[in-house]
């Protein structure tokens, strides 16, 4: 079975890496000088289990590169979804399967509107990892675990080949029949608590140790819960307790990935998060204070990063 890494970040990258370390036919589509040092000296990761490198080959910035593919493990920015979604046509079949692990619950529609074979699984990576240099991926916590499925909910023996593939690579990864739910579950936290990074620039040990600040994070998610039951979705409450057991299982220094976005002066995906709770809230009269905050303190310097982008 032959994957490709669409965006070779911090989950692309690690989830790729160990799938190519065991052996798994694996191309790394990345871009700038990442790709760069990938080419010179292969992708280093580093990891809390032990560092190891995937020696220079199978990168390029040309998905077309890798030929036909089985897997895509879509992992590209949300605002980026499209225009990455068409540059796959030329790799896909019709039996191909394209897993969005990205930030956000709507990415999956988008990916489907931009090929033109091949099925769209959605998929949530728990996992705390980012580029820490050209060339290198370091990971600091989490469960390093992948949770897919068909959207219609039927799990085929395709996704169950590629289930076997991920177990094999010592992956921590599995079907769920309700991927809707499992992708409004992660949406709830990290438009939350991860937001929360960015707009406090505290840690989430930081954040944990202030119970004031964490009434906040459990209200956003409430207001997160409430748009998603407004838009028809079956949405079981996040348990404080079980919140905060999860967050203790990261490294207290662990920041979203909005955060590092936001101080590397980077477009962030502040849109396809805070932004599409607001836009839910509005669309169906939930109101949702605390999200409104964050947006509009974080939107202007998206849009900034944006400007400074199309300027270079």
């Amino acid at each position: 079975m032959k994957f490709l890494i669409l965006g070779t970040g911090g989950v692309g990258g690690y989830f790729g890496a160990e799938l190519a370390r065991a052996g798994v036919d694996v191309w790394f589509v990345a871009r700038g000088k990442h790709l760069e040092h990938m080419l010179s000296a292969g992708l280093k990761v580093r990891t809390t289990h032990g560092d190891f490198t995937i020696p220079p080959g199978k990168m390029s910035e040309d998905p077309a590169k890798a030929g036909p593919v089985d897997v895509v493990l879509f992992c590209v920015k949300s605002y980026d979804t499209e225009e990455s979604a068409a540059a796959l046509n030329p790799v896909l079949h019709e039996t191909s399967v394209v897993i969005s692990l990205q930030n956000g619950i709507d990415n999956e529609e988008k990916i489907l509107r931009s090929i033109r074979q091949g099925v769209v699984f959605g998929g949530a990576a728990y996992i705390s990892a980012r580029i820490s240099a050209p060339g290198e991926i370091t990971e600091t916590g989490g469960l390093q675990r992948i949770v897919f499925g068909p959207m219609n909910g039927m799990a085929n023996n395709r996704a169950k080949e590629i289930l076997d593939v991920l177990a094999k690579a010592r992956i921590n990864a599995s079907l769920n029949p309700n991927i809707l739910q499992e992708l409004w579950r992660k949406f709830t936290f990290i438009t939350s608590m991860g937001s929360m990074t960015a707009l406090s620039r505290l840690t989430q040990g930081e954040i944990l140790a202030s119970m004031e600040t964490m009434d906040t994070v459990f209200a956003a998610m409430k207001e997160v819960e409430a748009v998603g039951r407004a838009k028809g979705v079956m949405i079981q409450s996040l348990e404080p307790e079980k919140v905060i057991e999860g967050i203790r299982r990261f490294d207290s220094n662990t920041r979203s990935s909005l955060y590092y976005d936001l101080i590397n002066g980077k477009p962030m995906e502040i849109e396809a998060l805070n932004g599409t709770v607001v836009r839910f809230g509005n669309d169906y009269d939930v109101p949702t204070p605390i999200h409104d905050t964050i947006y509009s303190a974080l939107l202007p310097h998206h849009l900034k990063h944006l400007q400074n982008l199309s300027n270079q």
